[in-house]
């Protein structure tokens, strides 16, 4: 369970843009074939990729932050466990992967 507000706060605010992106992206596919594109969608489609990268690439680093100095004090404790902080340290990159793979989507 997520104890902290802004933990919280960076969750939700991730989550909710991944479906909202996502969302986006579907529904102008139908539109697309009905009319040519208007320059004022462009400018949206470019401003939700933005936002969409935007989001998870913060929340990606505050994730890593806050598992970083975990993993700092751990290391300094039991240093045979380095190999898991590494891993565990690399893992919130699927978070930008997955906002980037949105942007792009939201672009096509």
């Amino acid at each position: 369970m997520i104890k902290n507000r802004l933990a919280k706060w960076v969750f939700g605010s991730t989550f909710l843009t991944a479906l909202a992106m996502s969302a986006v992206a579907f529904a102008e596919e139908g539109a697309e074939a009905a009319a040519p594109e208007d320059p004022k969608v462009g400018i949206a489609k470019a401003a939700a990729a933005a936002v969409a990268m935007s989001v998870s690439a913060f929340s990606a680093a505050y994730a890593q932050a806050r598992i970083g100095s975990a993993g700092a004090g751990t290391l300094a404790e039991r240093p045979e466990v380095g190999t898991n902080i590494i891993v565990l340290q690399a893992l919130p990159e699927i978070i930008v992967l997955l906002g980037f793979v949105i942007a792009f989507m939201v672009m096509q």
